[in-house]
């Protein structure tokens, strides 16, 4: 994935999840079936609590739509609000 971006001529600005075996894409139900037979998953941005509970997520088809950090800084601040 990291190739394809860069064929674009930019660099990504996110770190990637290197998931061998899917055991990280299968627990949270992120496989695309459309993609490569389902062997990619979705973009996925979560926000998990200190007890592993995912408390929000934001799915994407398109790699390069990502969340907003005030989006994700909104999730992380209504944690400490639960």
């Amino acid at each position: 994935m990291i190739d394809r971006i860069s064929a674009d001529g930019r660099t990504p600005e996110f770190t990637f999840l290197h998931d061998p075996g899917h055991r990280v894409i299968d627990r949270y139900g992120l496989l695309n079936p459309q993609c490569r037979g389902g062997t990619i998953p979705h973009p996925t941005t979560l926000v998990i609590d200190k007890q592993g509970v995912v408390r929000w997520k934001f799915v994407e088809t398109n790699y390069r739509v990502r969340p907003t950090n005030a989006q994700i800084l909104e999730a992380i601040a209504a944690l400490g609000r639960s």
